[in-house]
């Protein structure tokens, strides 16, 4: 299963950015994705087969969901 990132999700990955925040915003997606983190505002860019293997949980509707847990808004099953 694939699941559907969309800019501007929030996420957090499994380890936290130097300066202490461990959320990120999705910028941009497609065969590498583009976070900011919400700490201190860097951008960087990882490959999508990365960030599929370090992502935890994403916000949805003020909730944090375990990506285990997490269908995706346009997911197909």
């Amino acid at each position: 299963m694939i699941l559907k990132y969309d800019v501007g999700d929030i996420i957090t990955l499994k380890k936290g950015h130097p300066c202490g925040e461990n959320k990120w915003e999705i910028l941009r997606t497609g065969v590498d994705i583009k976070l900011k983190c919400l700490g201190c505002d860097r951008q960087i860019w990882i490959p999508r087969i990365d960030f599929e293997k370090r992502v935890r949980k994403i916000l949805v509707d003020e909730k944090w969901i375990s990506i285990i847990h997490h269908k995706g808004k346009g997911s197909e099953e």
